[in-house]
């Protein structure tokens, strides 16, 4: 699995115990930066983010910012994406078994690394459920999000 990784200057300080969770769960990732404490845009981050996800070169997201709030907002506005803000880990894996969440945000002011390693781990090993009602809504999702913009 590829992993498209994405922080704020806010999100940097827990990006390198991020990218350690990483490694030693033998993850491959795209690392969208940013690479400093220096004041970015998140939105241009997360767009680079999604698009990899979009375009097939990576399976899930991963974002980092202050809280993760504004990251998951930027995030789910691309088609496509589905991001879940996850401080605990029920909502990491049941993100992903219920609402096939591809994209999980991070709040670096909030979590540790302690817990981030829990939460990527139950994030990352989690599968979208077979169960017919779950699929469903996620079908609700994908039609909502083809006809976004779009008027009857």
């Amino acid at each position: 699995m590829t992993i498209s990784l994405g922080n704020d200057h806010c999100g940097y300080p827990l990006k390198a115990d991020v990218i350690s969770i990483l490694d030693s769960l033998g993850v491959e990732y795209v690392d969208h930066g940013c690479h400093s404490t220096d004041p970015v845009d998140f939105p241009l981050i997360v767009k680079d983010v999604c698009r990899t996800i979009t375009e097939g070169r990576a399976e899930r997201g991963l974002l980092i910012c202050g809280t993760g709030i504004g990251a998951a907002m930027a995030a789910n506005k691309t088609p496509g994406i589905r991001a879940g803000l996850c401080h605990d880990t029920y909502s990491a894996h049941q993100g992903v078994e219920h609402d096939d969440m591809n994209v999980m945000c991070l709040g670096a002011m909030i979590v540790g690394p302690w817990l981030a390693r829990d939460l990527i781990t139950a994030y990352l090993t989690a599968e979208f459920s077979t169960s017919e009602q779950f699929r469903r809504r996620v079908g609700m999702l994908r039609e909502m999000d083809e006809s976004l913009g779009k008027h009857d």
